[in-house]
């Protein structure tokens, strides 16, 4: 149902800290004319947290109106499950085309309890709906055998596999086959996954460099393996700042330097200053020094 390239992006805020509504249409249209399949709203990268429930529906409709067509999920990261329940269905009322779906963050909640998370949020949304699996960052991890369960609902439709342990694709498609669409999370292991059959990428420095995230994926698709090594190694360094605390801040200042934006945040977050912002901003004029020419598809 959902396969290939979903930026997770960032959200854009004016120097008052408002959204800035006309940067998000700019640079979200910047990711469809670079040939991402689809979008993911107000994730960990868009801040998710900062964000009041108005402001996430703003967005999502920011994303629609340059979509093309293509899906936009809306992320439901809520504490409470009533929480998650109702912005579940501000956002299909507002016209999402899924959700991407957390368990309730911060609690570490048991396997039944996430379970039972899950299962309301896609029924009060009544859409398509992708689990974000990231135990490393959230401490809760929805195990091969809760996906058991959760294959019964016909509302989970793909897994953001985010657990760090290349194995599990594999595992995943061993069990599953083709019942889950199952997107990698983590941008340094992105090629990695994708060779072992990731149906997509769940993508964090696509923001900055959408055409050669795209690239990536379309050369693995076309059995160009050679060639995706190529770009994937070139990339590295900038994938590693996805997998980091200051991962939105890093990343917004790849925007900087990359699509000619900024890397205003929201608190608690701050930008980048001193040597952490000369280490990053190194690691990213490095690349942008190097940057590869893409092959023609």
């Amino acid at each position: 149902m959902w396969r290939g390239v979903f930026p997770a992006v960032t959200t854009k805020f004016t120097t008052e800290g408002d959204l800035d509504k006309a940067e998000m249409e700019r640079c979200f249209a910047l990711q469809f004319e670079a040939g991402v399949d689809g979008m993911i709203v107000c994730g960990s990268l868009g801040e998710n947290m900062t964000l009041e429930a108005d402001e996430k529906i703003e967005i999502l409709k920011i994303a629609k109106s340059v979509a093309g067509g293509k899906p936009v999920l809306m992320t439901i990261c809520e504490s409470a499950t009533r929480r998650g329940e109702a912005a579940a269905r501000a956002a299909a009322k507002a016209g999402a085309d899924g959700f991407m779906v957390l368990p309730g963050v911060p609690y570490k909640s048991a396997p039944t309890e996430t379970l039972a998370h899950v299962q309301a949020v896609a029924a009060a949304g009544g859409l398509p709906i992708m689990v974000y699996n990231n135990p490393v960052a959230y401490g809760v991890d929805v195990t091969l055998s809760m996906f058991d369960e959760l294959a019964r609902n016909e509302l989970v439709v793909a897994m953001k596999e985010s657990t760090d342990d290349i194995r599990r694709v594999t595992e995943v498609l061993t069990r599953f086959g083709e019942r889950f669409d199952c997107f990698t999370g983590v941008d340094n292991l992105a090629l990695e996954s994708l060779l072992m059959g990731a149906h997509g990428w769940v993508a964090g420095l696509v923001v900055a460099f959408p055409k050669e995230t795209v690239a990536i994926w379309k050369l693995v698709q076309a059995g160009r393996l050679e060639e995706a090594r190529a770009i994937y190694r070139w990339f590295r360094p900038l994938l590693d700042l996805d997998v980091s605390t200051n991962l939105v801040q890093n990343i917004k200042l790849a925007e900087v330097s990359a699509i000619d934006s900024n890397d205003r945040v929201r608190a608690p977050r701050l930008p980048l200053v001193g040597a952490e912002r000369h280490r990053v901003q190194g690691i990213i004029e490095a690349a942008l020094a190097k940057r590869p020419t893409l092959p023609a598809f």
